[in-house]
């Protein structure tokens, strides 16, 4: 799969959710319910994703298919039990 060049928001409702889309759609594929509840996009970064890429918190194979199947990916933030699995894993001497 060739790489694709995606734009990712950060919301402005809520701390760790993000939204990943096609650069080339921007923001024309997201429901008008999902943007009110994420609030006003702000652009985090433009990035090139291919299934080689790693991302911090999200499986790059999911995210592709999802911009490509409804044109967008949300970010959910992670659970205090994901965010504690995340500490362990980074730190070995917990």
């Amino acid at each position: 799969m060739p790489k694709q060049l995606c734009k990712i928001y950060r919301s402005t409702k809520k701390e760790g959710m993000y939204l990943y889309v096609d650069r080339a759609d921007d923001l024309s594929r997201i429901p008008e319910v999902l943007l009110q509840r994420f609030g006003k996009p702000e652009l985090a970064m433009t990035i090139a994703l291919s299934p080689e890429r790693k991302l911090a918190r999200a499986d790059v194979d999911k995210v592709l298919a999802a911009i490509a199947e409804q044109g967008f990916y949300l970010q959910m933030p992670p659970t205090v039990e994901q965010y504690m699995q995340d500490m362990r894993d980074r730190n070995d001497k917990l």
